[in-house]
C-alpha cells in the first residue's frame, strides 16, 4: 500500500509540474504582450489610452469569458479544454505578429485573452485535484509557473522583439503549440481521474452563516481588486514611468519590470507555504496592507531604492493569492466546484476586468496629467487591505463548532 500512495503521489507532483510549466508558457506570452508596447506605441503611434484599451481588450475577454467557463465546465468538466483555450493563444501571438492597424491589435489581445479565460478555471482545478490534500502548496506551484512566466516576458521582449521587430512574436507561438502538448497529456490524466471511484470526503465544516459567507466572498474581491488595479498600473506602465522619471532606456526599463515580475513569481512560491503555517488570514492581511508603506513611498525615490521597492511591494502582493484562493475554498467546504466556479471565475475574471478598465482609465490620466501623477494616486490603493479585518478567522470558528479533525489544519 505505501508503495501505491507513493506512486499515487509522484504522478500528482508531475501532473502540478505539467500545469505550472503549461501557465508559464501561457503567461509569458501574455507578459510578452504587455511588454511590447513600447514597440506597437512607436511603430503605430499610439497614445497612453490605447495602451490601456489594449489591456483592457486581453482583460476583457478574461473577464467576460472566464466566469462562464468556470461556471460550465464546474458541471459539464472538459480535460482536453485547456488545449482547447491554447489554441485561442496560439492564433493570438500569430494575428499579433502581423498586426498593422490598432484594431488588429485589439483583436490579438482579445484571442490571447480568450485563451487565458479557457485555461485558468480548469487548471486550477486540476491543481486542486492533484494536491494530495496540501492545497496551499499546490496552489503556490501551479500559480508560480504564471508568475515566472510573466517574469520573463519583458526579457523576452528585449532580447528578441527588440532587435528583430514585431514579426518576431510568431516565433513564440510555439509556446501555446508546446503547452497544447503538454496539456493534452494532463487531460489524459484528469480524464482517467473522473472515471475512478469518488472517495468521501473529510471536509471540515464551519457552520457559518450564510450572510457572512457572501460578505466575506465580497471583501475578497475587494481585496483582489486592489490587487490586481495596482499589478495592472505597475505592469502597463512602470516601463514608461522609469523612461520619463528616471531617464533610462527601453531595455533597461524592461529589466527593471523583470526584477518586479520576478518577485511577484517569488511571492506566488512561498505564498501558499505560508499560509498553510501561519494561517491564511494572516498571509493576507499582511500583503496587502502590509505593502502599503513601500507603494506610498515608491514615487518619492531614487532609482536604486525604486528597484527595492518594487521587489518588495512585487513580493508581498502575490503571496495573497494563494492564500486568498485556499481560503476561500475553505470557506465553503465542500463545494470545490462552486467555489471554482465562483472564484477562479467571476472573482478571478472580475478583479482582471476591473484591472484591465483601470488600466484603460490610467493611461487616459497619464495622457492628461502625466505618467507620474498617476503612480502618486495609485500609491494609495492598498490602503483597501484594511477590509481584511472583515474576514472571519475559519479555523477558530471550527474549533469553537467541534469540527475540527484531529488531523485537519485548516488555516485562519
Amino acid at each position: 500500500m505505501t508503495t501505491a500512495h507513493s506512486a499515487v503521489d509522484r504522478t500528482a507532483f508531475k501532473v502540478l509540474g505539467a500545469i505550472s510549466f503549461s501557465h508559464f508558457l501561457n503567461d509569458a506570452m501574455q507578459s510578452l504582450l504587455i511588454a511590447s508596447y513600447p514597440l506597437f506605441k512607436s511603430s503605430l503611434h499610439l497614445s497612453f489610452a490605447q495602451i490601456g484599451l489594449i489591456t483592457l481588450a486581453f482583460q476583457f475577454t478574461a473577464s467576460l469569458l472566464q466566469p462562464l467557463v468556470g461556471a460550465y465546465t464546474d458541471r459539464h468538466p472538459k480535460p482536453f479544454s485547456l488545449s482547447l483555450g491554447m489554441g485561442f493563444s496560439l492564433a493570438g501571438m500569430l494575428l499579433l505578429s502581423q498586426a498593422t492597424t490598432f484594431p488588429l491589435l485589439l483583436a490579438a489581445a482579445a484571442l490571447v485573452g480568450s485563451g487565458s479565460s479557457i485555461f485558468h478555471p480548469e487548471a486550477s482545478r486540476v491543481a486542486r485535484m492533484a494536491s494530495g490534500g496540501r492545497h496551499g502548496l499546490a496552489q503556490s506551484i501551479f500559480q508560480v509557473g504564471g508568475n515566472a512566466g510573466a517574469a520573463f516576458g519583458p526579457l523576452l521582449a528585449a532580447w528578441v522583439v527588440l532587435p528583430h521587430g514585431q514579426k518576431s512574436l510568431a516565433v513564440f507561438s510555439l509556446f501555446a503549440l508546446l503547452a497544447m502538448i503538454v496539456l493534452a497529456g494532463v487531460g489524459i490524466w484528469y480524464r482517467d481521474q473522473r472515471r475512478k471511484p469518488k472517495k468521501t470526503a473529510s471536509a471540515t465544516s464551519h457552520d457559518l452563516p450564510r450572510n457572512l459567507v457572501r460578505r466575506t466572498l465580497a471583501v475578497l474581491m475587494a481585496l483582489m481588486f486592489s490587487k490586481f488595479f495596482y499589478l495592472a498600473s505597475i505592469s502597463s506602465y512602470l516601463i514608461f514611468y522609469l523612461m520619463q522619471h528616471y531617464g533610462i532606456g527601453t531595455r533597461e526599463a524592461q529589466y527593471h519590470l523583470f526584477y518586479f515580475l520576478f518577485a511577484v513569481a517569488a511571492g506566488t512560491l512561498l505564498g501558499g507555504p505560508i499560509g498553510d503555517r501561519i494561517g491564511r488570514k494572516r498571509v493576507i492581511w499582511l500583503s496587502i496592507l502590509g505593502v502599503a508603506p513601500f507603494t506610498l513611498a515608491l514615487p518619492y525615490v531614487g532609482l536604486a531604492a525604486s528597484a527595492g521597492l518594487t521587489l518588495i511591494i512585487g513580493f508581498m502582493l502575490a503571496s495573497a493569492f494563494p492564500a486568498m484562493v485556499v481560503y476561500a475554498q475553505e470557506l465553503m467546504p465542500g463545494k470545490v466546484g462552486t467555489v471554482s466556479g465562483l472564484f477562479f471565475g467571476l472573482a478571478f475574471g472580475l478583479a482582471f476586468g476591473l484591472a484591465g478598465i483601470g488600466a484603460a482609465v490610467l493611461g487616459g490620466l497619464a495622457d492628461r496629467w502625466g505618467i507620474e501623477t498617476v503612480y502618486v494616486l495609485c500609491s494609495f490603493l492598498p490602503l483597501i487591505g484594511l477590509l481584511a479585518v472583515f474576514l472571519p478567522d475559519l479555523r477558530a470558528t471550527a474549533v469553537a463548532r467541534g469540527a475540527l479533525q484531529p488531523d485537519a489544519t485548516p488555516a485562519k
